[in-house]
């Protein structure tokens, strides 16, 4: 098409060197041209690696869940057709980009709905990605440190190695990783410097799922497990209405539109975009299904709704502690790896937000260094001393997300600003935002009804 095209001549040419950078969606002084020659250049390997790891966060382990609600075909199904639809948005949202001429996700937005959808996108991006920071953080925490919930102390990997020691404390432990692993990681500003700790993490989820298999076949092929329900168990109404709660679930598990720009604005030639959504897709599905088919068939209807949980308890084979060690550590080090990916994409839209008249924050490292500070002693205060907060993830995963993957993509395509919208995008705009406004309502009104009914029937000190 011819946008890319212009796109591809303007990276040749550099004359645009100042807008690729994806902190504002407005054009910097020319003077600032030079200052951004040689910025573009990101291998497709690296694209895709960084890609995936955006989409491979903490929902890999809610995912057998789903299978337990769904079934094992519905699940499979669903999983297939989210990873779709997550391309259709990721299509729409960088043509009418090229279309725009922006160069970031809020600059489309922007461009589509002037300065409140802007705004709007940016709170939405800084809140869904920040709750992300502190689930891996409170996760990594947990894993190493352990935790203690309902007066039972559960030990993580160090005290478990070392014994109790003053240095094994989760708040030594997580300011120690924020320190020596998240600080470092995120000083980065091009996210393709990135790409070979991606790759790590990738390759740490992929061995996740090996060992989940390899468990899962010994234990089937000694006759301890059978096959996995196919279908769900659908009894009454409510079990119908909480169908509709893992599409929320699935939504996050796929939710990686705030670094498409990003990845796209650093690559040598734009024509790759599409090609890296896709091949990234089908790697993140491949994980997704194998990850739910064997956690699902290994642990059957007991397969908790984060499955390394399972994982805290004998396994009933050979060296199970062994491997349940492995499971976890994997886990931590995938988390830990997730992490700068996440974070830059929020630490872009906290300046966006706060700053959108500055310069790029790329050529003024206190500005840089200053939000990225505050950031992560947010996300390490936050998961210090706000450790249970699982619940109002679930609500905002149900809001946010769905709304960065589907609502907003979907409203650009339907306000149209530069007249490219064909019919099937009206069409798919339109069942997307149904879907994603239907599902969320469902998942808060579940959430909700389980919060205030867990409360009503618990007993009175």
């Amino acid at each position: 098409m011819s946008p890319t095209m212009e796109k591809d001549s303007r990276k040749k040419n550099h004359s645009v060197v100042n807008e690729k950078t994806p902190l504002l969606p407005t054009k910097a002084s020319s003077s600032d041209q030079s200052e951004f020659d040689g910025i573009c250049g990101a291998s497709f390997a690296g694209a895709v690696f960084n890609l995936s790891t955006s989409v491979v966060g903490a929902g890999i382990m809610s995912l057998p869940a789903t299978m337990k609600v769904l079934g094992l075909g519905p699940g499979v199904a669903m999983i297939l057709m989210m990873a779709l639809l997550t391309e259709v948005s990721i299509e729409m949202l960088m043509r009418f980009s090229r279309a725009a001429k922006a160069f970031s996700y809020s600059g489309v937005m922007g461009d589509a709905f002037g300065k409140t959808g802007r705004m709007m996108l940016q709170i939405c991006i800084i809140l869904n990605n920040f709750q992300g920071l502190i689930v891996y953080t409170i996760i990594v925490g947990d894993v190493l440190s352990g935790k203690t919930s309902s007066g039972i102390h559960h030990p993580g990997i160090l005290e478990g190695w070392f014994g109790q020691q003053w240095w094994t404390g989760r708040s030594f432990v997580i300011m120690a990783t924020t320190i020596l692993v998240f600080a470092p990681l995120a000083s980065f500003k091009r996210i393709d410097s990135l790409r070979f700790t991606s790759a790590m993490s990738v390759a740490l989820a992929v061995v996740f799922v090996v060992i989940t298999a390899g468990i899962a076949i010994v234990k089937l092929l000694e006759g301890s497990v059978g096959m996995p329900r196919l279908l769900p168990n659908v009894t009454d109404h409510a079990s119908i209405w909480k169908l509709f709660t893992v599409i929320p679930v699935l939504v996050t598990a796929f939710n990686c539109h705030f670094t498409v720009h990003s990845i796209d604005n650093e690559l040598e030639d734009s024509s790759d975009m599409q090609p890296t959504v896709r091949t990234s897709l089908i790697l993140c599905s491949s994980v997704y299904v194998a990850t739910s088919f064997f956690g699902f068939l290994l642990f059957g209807d007991n397969t908790l709704d984060d499955i390394l949980a399972n994982f805290d308890s004998n396994l009933g084979i050979p060296f199970s502690s062994l491997l349940n060690d492995t499971v976890r550590v994997s886990y931590a080090l995938h988390l830990m790896l997730v992490f700068p990916v996440v974070f830059h994409a929020m630490r872009i839209n906290v300046d966006g937000l706060l700053f959108p008249s500055s310069r790029p924050l790329d050529l003024d490292n206190k500005r840089f260094i200053g939000i990225s500070i505050a950031m992560l002693g947010a996300a390490q205060f936050a998961a210090n001393f706000i450790p249970n907060i699982w619940i109002m993830f679930q609500f905002m995963g149900a809001t946010t997300a769905v709304s960065n993957g589907f609502i907003f993509p979907a409203s650009i395509a339907l306000r149209d600003p530069h007249g490219i919208a064909t019919r099937k995008d009206r069409i798919l705009g339109i069942s997307m935002i149904v879907l994603a406004v239907f599902s969320s309502i469902v998942a808060i009104s579940n959430n909700a009804y389980s919060v205030f009914n867990k409360s009503s029937t618990s007993p009175k000190s």
